[in-house]
């Protein structure tokens, strides 16, 4: 399985749970495959600080918003 990150360049990652695209400058990605076992606690927080990076981007997009 492939997971993704768009912005995950952007995000710290001490457990070194990211292993793929790691050359570009925008998004990172997570292979997991069949039988690995994954940090939870390290992976959970990098989905909590994903959810957070993508919420302030949001936030800050609609400011610049008018209607």
């Amino acid at each position: 399985m492939k997971l993704t990150f768009a912005r995950g360049a952007a995000l710290k990652d001490p457990a070194g749970l990211f292993n793929s695209s790691l050359d570009g400058n925008v998004r990172r990605a997570i292979d997991i495959h069949e039988g690995e076992e994954v940090d939870e606690a390290a992976f959970m927080a990098l989905i909590r600080q994903a959810i957070a990076t993508n919420s302030s981007k949001k936030a800050t997009s609609k400011k610049g918003r008018k209607g």
